[in-house]
């Protein structure tokens, strides 16, 4: 059974987003720290993920690139910041190119994640702060919502295609 996502705009600089998963926490956590499962899963529906780099520790990163239908692609790092599996972990969020380079003009965003495992399923809650509400909305205006409800709606059809 597949749950949406609960979107909300808690302060005038921070999006959040919870959502309930059919999973377990020890399972979602290995799906969101792991390169050979966020490929199967993250980003809009019918895009792929060419590049995906994980390094999961505090100072690690994650460096990706998403492509869409047409070939475009467009890239991201995470930098890992404080880790306590499999519970939470924050990280900052940037905007790239290909080849890692941070695109300063677009913001960063400042992420915590939380994994509460409630009777086998887990609450996952993420919770992003940027420098100001017009960067908070730039990020809204592109289309974070339907972005992430996309990732989730495919993360829901690749733990159901794992058991």
């Amino acid at each position: 059974m597949a749950f949406a996502s609960e979107f909300s705009t808690p302060s005038a600089t921070e999006i959040k987003v919870v959502r309930r998963l059919t999973s377990n926490r020890d399972t979602l956590w290995t799906m969101w720290t792991q390169a050979q499962h966020l490929q199967h899963w993250w980003g809009p529906q019918g895009w792929t993920m060419p590049i995906c780099q994980v390094d999961f520790r505090p100072g690690g990163t994650w460096f990706y690139c998403l492509q869409d239908p047409d070939g475009n692609r467009y890239c991201n790092k995470t930098i890992y910041g404080v880790i306590d599996a499999p519970h939470s972990f924050s990280a900052v969020d940037v905007f790239t190119d290909e080849d890692g380079n941070t695109n300063e003009e677009l913001p960063a965003g400042h992420t915590y994640y939380t994994f509460e495992e409630v009777s086998g399923e887990t609450v996952l809650t993420g919770l992003t702060r940027y420098k100001s509400q017009e960067a908070r909305d730039q990020i809204i205006e592109m289309g974070v919502e339907a972005g992430i409800n996309d990732s989730f709606n495919r993360l829901d059809v690749y733990l159901a295609s794992r058991i």
